[in-house]
Order: C-alpha cells, then sequence, then structure tokens
C-alpha cells in the first residue's frame, strides 16, 4: 500500500489518529451527502428511515434514543420528511401528546434505494482493503467509538 499523501497539520500531531478519523467522517459524510442529495433526501433523514423500516410506528422519542440526534434535529428532519411524503405523524391512543411515526408506501419504497446507497459507500469505501482489513477496520472503528463513549467529559475548571 501506497505512503499516505496527508500531512497532519502540527498542532493536531499529538492526535494524528483522531486527526484521521476526523477527516475520514467528513469525507464519508460529504460522499453520503451527496448520494442522499440524488435521492432527495438531508443527511440524518436515512437514518430516521432505516429505523422505521426495521419498526414502523415508532414514537418521536424512540426514533431519537436510536439514532442519537438531538430533539430539533429529529424534529425537524420528521416535518420535512412528512412535507416529502415519506411519513406521517398522528397522536398515540394512549396519550395524545406522544407522536407516533408511520412510513407511507413512498417512505417504504425507500428501503431499496438506501441500501443501494450504503452498499455503494461500503464499496468506495473498503475499493483498496483486503476483507481481513476491512473486518479489522470495523472491529477498531467500533473499540474506538466505546472508548469514546465510556469516557466522561472532562469538567471545567479540573484538570
Amino acid at each position: 500500500m501506497p505512503a499516505s499523501t496527508h500531512r497532519t497539520p502540527s498542532t493536531a500531531g499529538e492526535g494524528p489518529m483522531s486527526y484521521a478519523i476526523f477527516q475520514l467522517a467528513r469525507a464519508h459524510r460529504a460522499r453520503a451527502a451527496a448520494m442522499l442529495r440524488e435521492m432527495d433526501l438531508h443527511p440524518g433523514q436515512e437514518l430516521l428511515l432505516m429505523q422505521l423500516l426495521d419498526r414502523d410506528g415508532q414514537t418521536q422519542s424512540e426514533l431519537l434514543e436510536s439514532v442519537g440526534l438531538d430533539h430539533s434535529t429529529v424534529s425537524k428532519s420528521l416535518r420535512r420528511m412528512q412535507e416529502a411524503g415519506l411519513l406521517v405523524r398522528e397522536p398515540a391512543a394512549h396519550d395524545r401528546r406522544v407522536m407516533v411515526v408511520h412510513l407511507t408506501d413512498k417512505g417504504r419504497a425507500m428501503r431499496e434505494p438506501i441500501a443501494a446507497m450504503w452498499q455503494t459507500l461500503e464499496e468506495m469505501s473498503a475499493r483498496d482493503l483486503s476483507a481481513e482489513q476491512a473486518e479489522s477496520f470495523v472491529r477498531i472503528a467500533y473499540a474506538i467509538a466505546d472508548a469514546i463513549n465510556s469516557s466522561a467529559l472532562p469538567r471545567e475548571g479540573s484538570e
């Protein structure tokens, strides 16, 4: 494999892995966003659709928890998706304040295009990797995510 042509800025010199993760996430997100635009979706909407495709009829709170986005982002995305005819939101029978989200036929028809997008993105991402390298990357990426998520954030004023 050729040596990387990417240069880490000197200020990130003590965190080359973290800087590489940042660059990877940015490149991946940009490519995914371009692919989503071709499907008339905004980034993050595919995550909500995938959750609903796996289990339709979730509450907004359940969707919020499953995708890990903030309340205002999910609420705005769901509103846009409803306006686009992908889903409907209606009050729950047990509590009219709780909104239940259901896919429309148009929303359910997004299963194949979204799956194809993820497959294409996977093929692009792993193009220069062996199957073993790709599997190793997935394990390592989840290990890093778990380590970051389990670490307490430092409080202001503490050292």
